[in-house]
């Protein structure tokens, strides 16, 4: 027996889905996220990219389609988290502040960009065990730093102009210096804690130890050296 339907047969039914309109644009994004989260939870070894693609709700296939394989990925990544912290630094005009202060504002952008960027720690952390290979293989991470030791050298030569600044400071031995007083601890809290049987990932051990920290770069920075 043949059961009738209302429906005639050319008819399609009203509930059947449209098909979702593609934003390339936010699942480039989507991907991106989640490979920052994967490789600094795994590392370059340790990541994997079906992993990613399942995060940012995405297949294999888009992931190869935007980034071109794991390595390009790895590289992708890299470069945006260290974007984000030369975007903090460049947030000043060497020409209107005052130069004493403009470079403890860039040691105090870097401290708080490490303070709340873990994932960066990590990711440099890895790949300062693999001999920054795949850093190496970026052209864009060099060209981000010339703006931030540009923009060093002259708060240093304004302030040694106007005796607010001692000479003779080199702007990348600066640099190096901010960076480290800024990650080091940060980067081996858990070590350092068992170490010396004290917690400092406390906050209020972390403000004492920025408030020093930020007294050592002023007195280098104001200091004659011997």
């Amino acid at each position: 027996m043949t059961v009738l339907t209302s429906r005639s047969p050319g008819r399609t039914s009203a509930r059947k889905e449209t098909p979702t309109r593609r934003d390339p644009v936010a699942t480039r994004a989507r991907l991106l996220e989640a490979a920052v989260e994967e490789f600094a939870s795994h590392g370059y070894s340790g990541a994997r990219t079906e992993r990613i693609a399942r995060h940012a709700g995405s297949n294999i296939r888009m992931l190869y389609h935007y980034f071109g394989g794991k390595d390009d990925l790895y590289v992708v990544v890299l470069e945006t988290v260290l974007a984000d912290l030369r975007h903090d630094e460049l947030q000043l005009d060497a020409a209107t502040l005052d130069p004493l202060e403009g470079l403890l504002r860039i040691f105090d952008f870097v401290d708080h960009h490490f303070a709340t960027h873990p994932r960066l720690r990590k990711l440099l952390a890895f790949e300062n065990l693999n001999e920054a290979r795949h850093l190496a293989r970026s052209e864009r991470i060099p060209e981000m730093s010339s703006p931030v030791l540009s923009l060093l050298r002259k708060l240093l030569a304004r302030g040694v102009a106007g005796g607010q600044v001692r000479p003779g400071i080199d702007a990348l031995h600066l640099y190096v210096a901010m960076v480290s007083l800024s990650y080091y601890g940060r980067a081996h809290v858990h070590t350092l804690s068992r170490i010396f049987n004290k917690d400092m990932q406390q906050a209020a051990w972390q403000r004492v130890h920025q408030k020093l920290t930020r007294q050592m770069v002023t007195a280098f920075l104001t200091s004659e050296s011997s």
